[in-house]
């Protein structure tokens, strides 16, 4: 019998803590799907021969945009890559640009884009002329919104 009452004088604190610690968990809130960063790759396929003038034009007129929005918190970074060797045509691409934005939200508000163009391009005649032309030289543009995979779990 004393044994049993000095083995609950150890369970029951042990008990007791493990509640709070449980009761803490539940209290601490987790990050709402909204408040998570949003990832989405950009899939660029210009025609042959036009790869080259198509990352000169983005980042002459595209990457600026994308780097002031860096700075107002949009967007977390910006990244690219292109392939080493080259790939059949029809899974051919020659730019894959991932941003992550802030959250979803931010992802959606494009709003804020015009007036970072008009105060980085005084000359926006040529600056349209140079997106369009940037879009002309592409045959397939495509955008992927892509999540983390947890492999552990």
């Amino acid at each position: 019998m004393k044994r049993d009452i000095h083995l609950a004088t150890l369970l029951v604190p042990a008990l007791v803590c493990l509640s709070l610690v449980s009761a803490n968990k539940a209290q601490t809130p987790k990050p709402k799907a909204d408040d998570e960063p949003f990832v989405a790759d950009y899939y660029y396929k210009a025609k042959w021969g036009y790869a080259d003038e198509f990352i000169r034009l983005f980042k002459k007129n595209h990457f600026p945009v994308l780097k002031k929005q860096m700075e107002t918190g949009r967007i977390l970074s910006v990244t690219a890559v292109k392939p080493r060797y080259h790939a059949t045509e029809d899974g051919r691409w020659d730019y894959r640009v991932t941003i992550v934005f802030k959250n979803i939200a931010a992802a959606s508000d494009q709003a804020s884009e015009e007036p970072i163009i008009r105060q980085l391009f005084r000359d926006q005649e040529t600056y349209k002329l140079e997106e369009q032309r940037r879009f002309e030289i592409l045959l397939e543009h495509g955008d992927v919104s892509v999540m983390n995979v947890d492999l552990t779990k």
